[in-house]
């Protein structure tokens, strides 16, 4: 990870001293450094690199002065932390440092030894704040769409063990696709896309959830939805026909010109459900896996748009309580022989 440091310092061969005595460092792409001649032009420096992690600042500048820059410091860009670096090294230099919020004090001449070992330090802490941020943040975004009496549960031993059960379910898998909506993120800006995405997501899901479904994972542009329990073949494919309709009938976008249209793959049967992922990495999944999951997943991209497509056994189950067409037969990835499928037409 790279880190980026502002050096506030009227000393114009302090510059060149930086850039020898670390360009191991910058030659890796660890340290970047910003450069400027007073407190001021720092503040302008800090504008244009928002991503300035450390601010190494001398005292005696012209226009506005160490001490300066540190209290403004503190009251616009607090996750910054400023070391002093100044040939005023006395305790009221130190005390009035400290107390405008400066994380540490180096006096000149300069030891670059010391320097080295105090950036790191000052880095080291940058990162814990950094990270204590985010797992607040990913804290209260988990408050706002989970239950107070999950969290409890989730931090309790039962939650523990029963991370490590895996069983085999019967459920049904959902694909849901946004047809071409690739050529959208291709073409236009991220805040648009994104924020359209989130649109269509958000009518999707809660039709989903209307039925039962829960959302197993978002995928690019796709859900894939698990419907368990009773009746879960028939929920699926009516929340599915539910997300078509409504999909189809959002009013055109403001940001993008684009008229939304879903493809659908759904099948039904047994898979195996646990917690799949690297412990290494803290990165596990609470999810369902095996030849149901993955056929659903052809399905939806054998799939046109607006259609729904089920297999020939699924049909067999709904075809009193739904219209569907035959499609005929398709040859999908891992299967021997052809599959027949159906067009769930309402």
């Amino acid at each position: 990870m790279m880190t980026k440091i502002l050096v506030a310092d009227d000393e114009s061969d302090l510059e060149m001293l930086i850039k020898q005595k670390f360009r191991q460092k910058i030659r890796e792409n660890k340290y970047e450094f910003v450069f400027a001649a007073n407190g001021s032009e720092a503040l302008e420096r800090i504008h244009q690199h928002p991503d300035v992690d450390i601010v190494l600042s001398d005292i005696n500048m012209p226009v506005m002065d160490g001490l300066t820059l540190l209290s403004r410091l503190s009251e616009s860009s607090p996750l910054i932390k400023s070391v002093i670096v100044s040939a005023y090294g006395d305790m009221e230099n130190i005390r009035s440092a400290m107390n405008r919020g400066a994380f540490d004090f180096i006096t000149k001449p300069i030891n670059f030894e010391d320097l080295s070992l105090t950036m790191e330090k000052t880095i080291q802490h940058v990162n814990q704040t950094k990270d204590t941020l985010k797992a607040i943040k990913e804290n209260n975004i988990l408050k706002m769409y989970v239950d107070e009496t999950v969290l409890n549960f989730m931090g309790s031993r039962e939650f523990e063990t029963s991370l490590m059960a895996n069983e085999t379910v019967e459920a049904t898998v959902s694909f849901i696709d946004i047809c071409c909506f690739t050529s959208i993120s291709e073409n236009e800006s991220p805040d648009a896309v994104v924020q359209l995405l989130n649109t269509y997501f958000d009518t999707m899901v809660k039709e989903i959830i209307s039925q039962g479904g829960h959302i197993d994972k978002f995928i690019g542009d796709a859900i894939m939805a698990v419907f368990r329990g009773e009746f879960h073949l028939d929920r699926a494919i009516d929340a599915s026909l539910a997300v078509r309709k409504k999909i189809e009938d959002l009013p055109s976008s403001d940001i993008i010109s684009f008229s939304p249209k879903v493809s659908i793959g759904i099948n039904s049967g047994e898979m195996i459900s646990g917690n799949i992922g690297s412990a290494n990495l803290k990165r596990l999944d609470y999810t369902v896996i095996g030849d149901v999951v993955n056929t659903a997943q052809r399905l939806q991209a054998a799939a046109g748009e607006g259609e729904i497509i089920i297999t020939q056994t699924s049909y067999e189950k709904v075809k009193d309580s739904f219209n569907c067409r035959k499609k005929g037969e398709i040859i999908l990835k891992n299967k021997s022989q052809p599959v027949v499928i159906y067009e769930v037409v309402d």
